[in-house]
């Protein structure tokens, strides 16, 4: 629902704001008023192109924000967070158009482009006049209203089930297929490198192993060296710490009978002596086990090269050259057995595809059952309308096929099914139907489009519907019969209808009047909301034009008292 709109620096509006209510709003004013442009400012914020000339003369940019409430719209509200944006029960749109033709447009605060803007409302109003009418004179929404009438919804979700099954098993069995036709040579690379990985047979953790030994073979003489080195320096020599440590415990030992406090330093200098000679017997032993061997070294190089070659072709790490030969050999095995598995994907498709044309054939039969009701609906609507030779169809016929897209029997299968679904309208008896979106007269689309909403209004999207020119050419009881249709989509959607004809204003449960002003020398575009008494005197004013009487007051009285009664 739109709660509030503002609009800053457009067309003849220097600066205007909005308060919608629910139900039916109402917009009047004397013509050139700008009431129309309301729409078009709320056409900006939908989506729509942005025109340098709506800039205001003088200004450099114009402004339109918009504040909807989305409490009702989970579908809008998710499609949002979709998108990254935040998404609570309040929508802020905010259009700006520069002068020299640029435009920005932000939703909630982000900055998006016009594209994505008309995406993300995409469903938000449905605006019908003369140059603009949207969701309802767009086929590919059609389908939905027609589905939504005959609640076939449960029925297109089936088929949106299977055509999403039929989109896999096929896309399988276009890969299964190119992999049956590249088989000899996938099969010959796969067996290449099942043997390469196999004859090298990697284990997961010998690299580090192989690494040290290789180091500790290439260093070997310095590391004899150092170790034979260390234990001559701790035991071997003459000299060696070792026994100076020993002499130093025994004089401290001997010391320790004329001061008992030497005692704990003499065990202290023996327990070292006792440690180091442990370490000087080790090194001495690594000393003499190590040794230079040309060929181990020779053997742990081979080895590390064998490994890093493999390491570097299929994955930088042991564990994914392991992993890579676990799946080459199932690759290989499935290729094996590809005629079976060719055999089973077609089996399932061919299954899934009979299943899919029972579901599709019975959701176009109730769509045609359907269309033929919702015709009579709506033609019987337009009669009410003024338009009593008028005739809608609801026309349900095969989709054409494209190339590259699932189809049955003839017919494209999309997640809808295998229908397009037009509505078409013959205005005159004896002519032919032709589609909606091509209707000439505004007056005539918007009458067929509020005979449209009005027999969908309990099944449409939770849209906001806006009405121009529903008036057109009409007076009298018809506009009568025009403002009750109004009232009564209103009891399901917010209305916006922007009117001449008091007969549909006084509906209105809120009720805006549109007015020039002149100051200094510039024209200034107006809007009140009306409390209920000065809707009398509106509703007078367009009764009786320029000279308001007691009688025309009397009459919008008496118009207002029977609106509110029924």
């Amino acid at each position: 629902m739109l709660v509030c709109l503002r609009v800053r620096n457009f067309a003849i509006i220097d600066e205007l704001e909005v308060e919608l209510g629910e139900g039916l709003n109402a917009v009047t004013g004397e013509t050139g008023a700008g009431k129309s442009i309301l729409i078009d400012a709320l056409q900006l914020v939908l989506g729509g192109r942005a025109r340098p000339e709506v800039v205001r003369t003088g200004a450099d940019t114009a402004e339109v924000e918009a504040l909807f409430d989305l409490s009702d719209d989970a579908e809008l509200r998710q499609r949002l967070l979709d998108n990254g944006i935040d998404a609570s029960d309040e929508l802020i749109v905010r259009r700006v158009i520069a002068r020299e033709g640029k435009s920005r447009a932000y939703i909630n605060g982000r900055m998006v482009s016009g594209t994505q803007l008309g995406e993300l409302t995409s469903g938000m109003a449905n605006i019908s006049s003369q140059h603009e009418h949207h969701t309802l004179v767009n086929p590919s929404r059609h389908m939905f209203y027609l589905d939504a009438f005959g609640a076939l919804s449960s029925l297109r979700q089936n088929i949106a089930a299977d055509h999403e099954a039929l989109s896999v098993l096929t896309d399988q069995l276009a890969e299964a297929e190119q992999r049956l036709r590249d088989r000899s040579q996938r099969e010959d690379l796969l067996s290449y490198q099942i043997r390469e990985i196999a004859d090298v047979n990697p284990q997961r953790d010998e690299l580090a192993t192989l690494v040290a030994e290789r180091d500790r073979q290439r260093h070997a003489e310095r590391l004899i060296s150092v170790t034979g080195g260390a234990e001559e320096v701790l035991y071997a020599q003459d000299d060696a710490l070792c026994t100076v440590l020993a002499r130093l415990a025994h004089d401290l030992e001997n010391a320790a009978t004329w001061d008992p406090a030497l005692k704990q330093w003499a065990d202290a200098i023996s327990a070292a002596q006792t440690q180091l000679e442990e370490v000087a017997r080790d090194l001495g032993s690594y000393a003499r086990r190590v040794s230079l061997d040309a060929d181990q070294l020779a053997q742990a190089e081979e080895r590390i090269d064998a490994l890093d070659r493999l390491r570097r072709k299929y994955g930088g790490t042991l564990e994914a050259v392991i992993a890579h030969h676990a799946q080459a050999e199932a690759e290989l095995a499935q290729l094996e057995q590809g005629e079976e598995h060719l055999a089973s994907l077609r089996k399932q498709l061919d299954a899934k595809r009979e299943s899919t044309m029972v579901s599709a054939k019975k959701l176009s039969a109730a769509r045609k059952k359907s269309a033929k009701k919702l015709s009579v609906a709506v033609s019987a609507e337009l009669a009410t309308l003024g338009m009593g030779d008028a005739e809608i169809l609801v026309e349900v016929e095969p989709a054409a096929e494209r190339e590259g897209e699932l189809s049955l029997d003839g017919a494209r299968l999309s997640a809808t099914g295998i229908d397009r679904v037009e509505f078409l309208i013959a205005p005159n008896r004896g002519e032919a139907p032709q589609p909606l979106r091509k209707i000439a007269s505004g007056g005539e689309l918007s009458r067929a489009m509020l005979a449209i909403k009005r027999v969908l209004a309990e099944h449409g999207p939770a849209a906001m519907y806006v009405f121009d020119e529903v008036d057109a050419g009409v007076g009298g009881a018809v506009a009568e019969v025009i403002g009750r249709k109004l009232a009564e989509v209103a009891r399901h959607h917010q209305v916006l209808c922007i009117t001449h004809l008091p007969q549909i204003a006084v509906f209105a449960e809120t009720h805006f009047r549109v007015h020039k002003e002149v100051d200094g020398g510039r024209t200034h575009s107006r809007i009140t909301r009306l409390k209920k008494s000065d809707q009398k005197e509106e509703i007078a004013r367009m009764l009786g034009g320029l000279k308001i009487t007691d009688k025309t007051r009397a009459a919008a009285a008496e118009m207002l008292k029977i609106a509110s009664q029924s």
